[in-house]
């Protein structure tokens, strides 16, 4: 019997980046559900914190070598991998060096919200999908944490849903209370129409905040999960599954979360020969 293949796609994995409940979810998810029997590939931004020396980083040349444009602009695609020996578990890192190069993950020194961080949020996604279709590996689930992943949700279902590695593919966000103030730029709307993204899938989401991320991430997404305990009462969070009819896992805790999830996976896969 095949093995269910699982994407990860996270905002933040420890090391990498600093320890947090979204970062640790990051880091022992994907060892768990491998220790599973499933097979995995997990993806994450290379941001200008992650230090490339301690943590053994270096490009993949086979996958690296692509342009992908946004908003009209050419931006060089880099990957690069690292190895977590102890969970024989391979880290793919989505760079860019004007996006990424010796900067913080998403706010300057002064604390300023970078002003291209919806076109990093575009990169990212496009930049994940477009390597595992040079991996030629098709998911069964992809998994996205974080609001940094709540385009590919989108992405999957409306510029890459006649690929033949997706078209059976399920998507689930992991919804976290981590976020920022203030929204996107007035003509992100536009970077998303210029990917053929339709109108009626941008109109809906006003002024591109944290909220409107999650939304995004919330209605192109087939399943839910809170990975935070009490999420689900946030004014936020209510209001964004108050008509959804989303399968939802609660908060799965910090303990048997890995088969708490593991079988909030099998809800999606379909028998597999």
């Amino acid at each position: 019997m095949e093995k269910p293949k699982i994407l990860f796609v996270s905002q933040e994995i420890f090391p990498y980046t600093e320890e947090t409940p979204m970062s640790k979810m990051g880091r022992y998810l994907p060892q768990g559900i491998q220790e599973q029997g499933n097979e995995i590939r997990t993806f994450m931004p290379r941001y200008g914190v992650v230090n490339e020396r301690r943590n053994q980083l270096h490009e993949v040349i086979r996958l690296s070598g692509i342009n992908l444009v946004i908003n009209d602009t050419d931006h060089p695609l880099i990957i690069k991998v690292a190895s977590i020996q102890s969970a024989r578990m391979q880290i793919y890192f989505i760079d860019n060096e004007e996006f990424f190069y010796k900067r913080n993950m998403f706010f300057d020194n002064e604390g300023r919200f970078y002003e291209d961080n919806d076109e990093k949020c575009i990169f990212f996604a496009r930049g994940v999908l477009e390597t595992v279709k040079k991996l030629a590996w098709a998911p069964d689930i992809i998994h996205c944490s974080g609001w940094f992943a709540s385009l590919l949700p989108l992405y999957v279902k409306r510029i890459y849903k006649d690929s033949p590695l997706f078209a059976h593919t399920k998507v689930i966000t992991t919804l976290y209370q981590d976020g920022f103030e203030g929204a996107f730029p007035e003509n992100f709307p536009q970077k998303l129409a210029f990917d053929n993204i339709a109108n009626k899938d941008i109109t809906p989401y006003g002024h591109f905040s944290f909220n409107d991320l999650n939304r995004i991430a919330l209605d192109f997404s087939d399943g839910v999960i809170f990975g935070d305990a009490g999420i689900g009462q946030e004014p936020w969070a209510a209001e964004l599954l108050q008509n959804s009819k989303k399968p939802i896992l609660d908060y799965p805790g910090d303990e048997d979360y890995v088969e708490k999830i593991n079988a909030f996976y099998s809800k999606f896969l379909k028998k597999k020969k």
